[in-house]
């Protein structure tokens, strides 16, 4: 069972911001798929060959995951330089890369993001 949704509104009102004031995390730079605002998510990133893997701790109907399968692309801030990210996909716990720490089993997740570095 992913992280709930309720605390999920908590990260994204008290909790991310501090986390993107602070600099030190790796921040995804999206638009809302309703909004079309720039929305700016921190988590970790894990690179991986030709790209990098995020871990939807949510679940992958969480807001971030939809608005950027639905764009199509991001941005990722990361160790003080931005990259342009494309293909966002889903891939299952089968696909998962080998070399990245699997999240903690008690949350049962099963779908992940896999995103390419733009050429």
């Amino acid at each position: 069972m992913p992280m709930p949704r309720w605390w999920g509104h908590i990260n994204k009102r008290v909790f991310n911001p501090r986390a993107i004031a602070r600099g030190k995390y790796p921040v995804l730079i999206h638009v809302g798929r309703s909004s079309g605002k720039t929305r700016h998510t921190p988590l970790d990133a894990h690179p991986v060959d030709g790209g990098y893997l995020f871990i939807p701790v949510y679940g992958p109907e969480a807001d971030w995951v939809r608005n950027i399968l639905t764009a199509g692309e991001a941005r990722l801030r990361i160790d003080g330089r931005e990259v342009d990210l494309t293909g966002p996909r889903l891939i299952g716990a089968d696909e998962f890369p080998d070399g990245v720490t699997r999240p903690p089993k008690l949350l049962r997740l099963t779908e992940f993001l896999r995103m390419d570095l733009k050429p």
